[in-house]
């Protein structure tokens, strides 16, 4: 890997990383919004894919190097690791693993994942980091580019999710609407991953790509039904967009009945921002370089987003993101203070109101067994769920084993089904829902 690559600074990146002959594998979170990210650090010359699907393997290997402490999540990661070295050979393969601040023990996946493949002997694997205590800004130390072209291709990926979660529930023959969106990640990807372009041309690129997946989607043979219930995902932010770590939940709620609004990636990134932000107020640097700094990058990232959610806004009546994260941290406030409670836990009960006035049916919750931010917005749900006319709210919690899922969704289903009919709050439809 990169020996094409000409660019000094990239080149010089590449051997401090140790990534000369490697592939760069990113975990799998979704798998679309992973797809599009590699196509993003691709662009710069670095050679990265997202990690192949899960399987059985993968939790016989990730259960081998963890003891049952550590959340589901992990088990996943390490054991998709394990899995790639095995198929590929220990010198092919590199790690991107995030990390992050916050009560979480995701801030203790890179440390674990290290110490576990330093056991094994497989110490010349390179893991590599990036980390929210600066909003994600270490990365553009090898290259600035990276940073836009890595947002962006969030954007776009939560796009095209936002375009097949509202499509494939009213589909008419089934499996239409997965192909349509992974011709259309690839499509994308394409666009994203263009090396030596500025970012004009990348942007025009990016937004021709998503329109024409727009089209694809608004093709696909429908009947809209506005009484299926619209139910809100939310949770922690691994096992709620990993189809393999919840069993592929959101597929069985369609199954069951129902329309899926799943919590974007795009918000954990506004969050960091403004976790930025609020921590440099609180150093008393407001008015310092490292927030002037922020406020640009902000402002950059805005106008990013209006380009490319812009042209959606007719797809998009009645499933509209929040303008701010902030609008998501104040309706939390009352039951879980942004300022003393930390990451999924406030967004998950903050958007659960976000989705509640926006007329969902219901919000679940998917969050991996034992995990942190699943028990405690499970403890203020009660009260949540009061508040909010009895709205059904339920926490799926998810370790490997699963009971009889169809039947616990169906159950949901139901009950989000008794509420839409005395609800108060009033959904919007697009216009081809006819309502």
């Amino acid at each position: 890997m990169g020996d094409h690559v000409k660019d000094p600074q990239i080149q010089e990146a590449i051997t401090a990383f140790g990534l000369q002959g490697r592939k760069l594998y990113l975990p799998q979170m979704p798998y679309g919004g992973s797809y599009l990210l590699a196509a993003a650090i691709r662009s710069i010359g670095f050679d990265a894919w997202q990690t192949t699907d899960s399987d059985e393997r993968t939790l016989d290997l990730g259960g081998r190097m963890t003891s049952g402490d550590e959340c589901y999540p992990q088990k996943i990661v390490l054991g998709d690791l394990l899995r790639i070295i095995e198929d590929e050979g220990r010198d092919k393969v590199a790690y991107l693993m995030p990390s992050a601040n916050g009560p979480c023990r995701f801030g203790q996946y890179l440390h674990l994942i290290r110490t576990k493949l330093d056991e094994l002997g497989y110490d010349d694997v390179p893991v590599i980091s990036i980390t929210s205590n600066d909003g994600y800004s270490s990365i553009g130390n090898y290259s600035q580019d990276l940073v836009r072209t890595a947002w962006r291709a969030v954007l776009a990926g939560d796009i095209l999710m936002k375009l097949l979660l509202k499509t494939r529930p009213y589909e008419r023959e089934k499996g239409t609407t997965d192909v349509v969106y992974n011709e259309s990640l690839e499509d994308v990807g394409k666009a994203v991953s263009m090396e030596h372009v500025s970012h004009k041309v990348r942007m025009e690129a990016i937004v021709a790509a998503v329109l024409r997946a727009r089209a694809k989607f608004r093709a696909v043979p429908a009947d809209y039904d506005a009484s299926r219930p619209l139910i809100g995902v939310v949770g922690e932010i691994f096992c709620r967009q990993n189809t393999f770590s919840n069993f592929d939940l959101i597929r069985v709620v369609e199954e069951q009945g129902g329309e899926c609004w799943l919590s974007d990636i795009g918000e954990w990134v506004w969050y960091t921002d403004d976790e930025q932000r609020r921590r440099l107020a609180e150093d008393g640097k407001r008015f310092g370089k490292d927030n002037a700094i922020r406020v640009i990058k902000n402002k950059v990232m805005r106008m990013d987003e209006h380009k490319l959610f812009g042209p959606f806004e007719e797809d998009f009546v009645g499933y509209e993101e929040p303008h701010d994260v902030r609008d998501v941290l104040e309706m939390s406030k009352p039951y879980l203070p942004y300022t003393g409670a930390l990451g999924e836990m406030v967004l998950s009960s903050g958007k659960s109101i976000y989705m509640y006035e926006k007329g969902a049916d219901g919000i679940i919750d998917i969050s991996p067994f034992t995990c942190m931010n699943g028990i405690v917005t499970e403890a203020v749900y009660p009260s949540l769920s009061h508040d909010l006319d009895d709205m059904p709210i339920r926490v799926f919690y998810f370790d490997g084993t699963q009971g009889d899922l169809e039947r616990d969704v169906g159950i949901f289903i139901e009950l989000a089904r008794t509420y839409q009919r005395r609800k108060h709050t009033t959904r919007r439809y697009p216009a081809y829902f006819g309502v």
